[in-house]
């Protein structure tokens, strides 16, 4: 394959990778607390040999730079459920896992065996002290404004609610949860916003992502032919040259 296969092939690749990012957040429109990403490419320029003498371009191929996730806030969705914890404004939830902290907006959360809160894979929920665990037949869950927890029984702890400067950096792990690149340091929210009985919903906007899902479908489609009909070219100018022979 000469240099228009090459470039058109450094296309395909990157189409496909787009797909795939648009193909995720239309599986995760019903998420909850989903953030849409969107794959961010550059132009990789290259010299051609000659090109002083032929006068000619340099080459342009596609390069795969990063991949650029929407915090914006997804709509709330109202459950009544108490254990249901949603963020009016920027930070994330704190929860421990067996690889470390982690960090999520889903707030859709529940009670374990031993009265910890939990998310939906059993990850504890972190207060400002330690896991957060509620008095044992605790009846009235209630949770202000700023994350304190009580119950009938008393104060229970304050939800745990961080921030990072630079939010693009975290590392998406499945669906819900992230986590920090080393040396990331979380900052707590002196005051955040929390709402209880409501969840956020995802931000992906269906309609929107199902257009660019199939834009980019095309394009892939697009970039498939040219390479099929460059490799037709390649083979047809083979031919001649053994013809000549």
């Amino acid at each position: 394959m000469d240099s228009p296969g090459y470039v058109v092939l450094s296309r395909l690749v990157a189409q496909r990778r787009a797909t795939d990012v648009l193909a995720a957040n239309m599986a995760n429109a019903d998420t909850p607390a989903f953030k849409a990403s969107q794959a961010i490419f550059t132009t990789h320029l290259a010299g051609q040999d000659g090109m002083g003498i032929l006068g000619g371009s340099p080459l342009a191929y596609s390069q795969d730079r990063a991949t650029w996730r929407d915090f914006s806030p997804g709509a709330l969705q109202s459950t009544g459920n108490p254990l249901d914890i949603a963020l009016t404004n920027e930070g994330f939830f704190v929860v421990e896992t067996p690889n470390g902290e982690r960090y999520t907006r889903a707030g859709r959360f529940a009670l374990s065996p031993e009265n910890g809160v939990v998310d939906s894979d059993g990850n504890p929920v972190m207060t400002d002290a330690g896991p957060l665990v509620l008095p044992p037949n605790s009846a009235r869950i209630e949770i202000a404004g700023d994350g304190t927890v009580s119950t009938e029984n008393g104060p229970a702890g304050r939800l745990r609610v961080v921030n990072f400067e630079r939010p693009q950096e975290l590392q998406a792990e499945g669906s819900r949860l992230y986590a920090a690149p080393q040396g990331a340091v979380p900052q707590p929210v002196d005051r955040p916003s929390v709402m209880q009985g409501s969840v956020e919903g995802s931000n992906v906007k269906p309609v929107l992502e199902m257009v660019r899902l199939t834009a980019e479908l095309r394009e892939f489609q697009f970039a498939a032919q040219f390479i099929e009909k460059e490799g037709e070219r390649l083979q047809s100018a083979v031919d001649r040259i053994l013809k000549r022979r």
